[in-house]
């Protein structure tokens, strides 16, 4: 047996979509969009090349699907009668994201849109998409709590949270978002206070 490199072994058959999203969603998250290239992407799904394009159009259209997947599992929850909408609206501020090893990454959607900002661009569009569906989710919850102004309870819980995921990042510590939940509370108390005569 000698010393040389051998060559990368590529996956043959099923699978080779999720393991594409997979490793896009790993770089991605830990090194960006634009510090992310092609070739690195198929080294860590393996699949060649041809595979990846078979699948995606180009990067955008791979940024596009690796976004797609995560607003599901990132979006608050919709009310619930089983759920208490108060400790839903204060979960966003207990949202994880460290990357294993690495920086805090902060909101992918925000981070996309840093590296692609051209406000008609499809990923930037999916992310405007998001966080408008994500303030409308909080105004819903909100609203099951009783606010007296759902959407405006929404949209202030939005911007303190995109706030502090951003200050998360440029600090690289989660002290923001602790912070910005104890601000949650107080908004939180003040929109569902009986009203002063």
């Amino acid at each position: 047996m000698t010393d040389e490199a051998r060559p990368v072994r590529r996956r043959r058959g099923r699978g080779a979509r999720e393991r594409i999203l997979k490793a896009a969603t790993e770089l991605f998250t830990a090194q960006g969009v634009n510090a992310t290239g092609m070739e690195q992407l198929t080294a860590a799904s393996h699949v060649s090349r041809r595979t990846l394009y078979a699948h995606f159009a180009g990067k955008d259209d791979l940024v596009h699907a690796y976004l797609s997947e995560l607003q599901d599992a990132l979006m608050p929850a919709e009310p619930s009668k089983d759920a208490d909408p108060r400790q839903q609206l204060l979960a966003i501020f207990d949202w994880d994201c460290h990357v294993a090893g690495g920086p805090l990454r902060g909101c992918p959607f925000l981070n996309a849109v840093v590296e692609v900002p051209a406000p008609d661009h499809p990923v930037h569009l999916l992310a405007a998409s998001y966080k408008a569906e994500f303030a409308r989710r909080l105004a819903a919850l909100a609203r099951q709590l009783g606010a007296r102004d759902p959407e405006e309870l929404g949209e202030q819980l939005a911007l303190l949270y995109d706030g502090a995921v951003a200050r998360n990042m440029v600090f690289d510590s989660t002290g923001p978002t602790v912070r910005a939940r104890a601000i949650a509370v107080r908004l939180i108390d003040e929109a569902t206070a009986p009203a002063r005569d």
